[in-house]
């Protein structure tokens, strides 16, 4: 299995309102209270919460489901959805 090809956008960490597995880590405007908005980085990246971990989120949940490649091409729709909705918000 190869890791998950993130180009580290920061969508996903400035969006986590919108997933009820990653509400607990909004701080208030639907941005992770560990994104850093300069560096577009996790504060707490080695430390950083299961639902997270993408790699760790296939093996648990979803690789009965399907194949890696599969689960990357879902997660990439994900990350277009949520360019498409920043472009819209523009």
């Amino acid at each position: 299995m190869q890791h998950f090809p993130c180009n580290r956008c920061g969508l996903c960490c400035q969006n986590i309102n919108l997933a009820e597995e990653t509400r607990f880590l909004d701080r208030g405007d639907g941005t992770c209270s560990h994104y850093n908005e300069i560096s577009k980085f996790c504060t707490i990246y080695a430390n950083r919460p299961d639902i997270c971990r993408v790699d760790l989120q296939y093996r648990l949940y979803y690789a009965h489901l399907y194949s890696w490649n599969e689960f990357v091409d879902l997660n990439m729709q994900a990350c277009r959805q949520l360019a498409a909705l920043k472009n819209m918000e523009l």
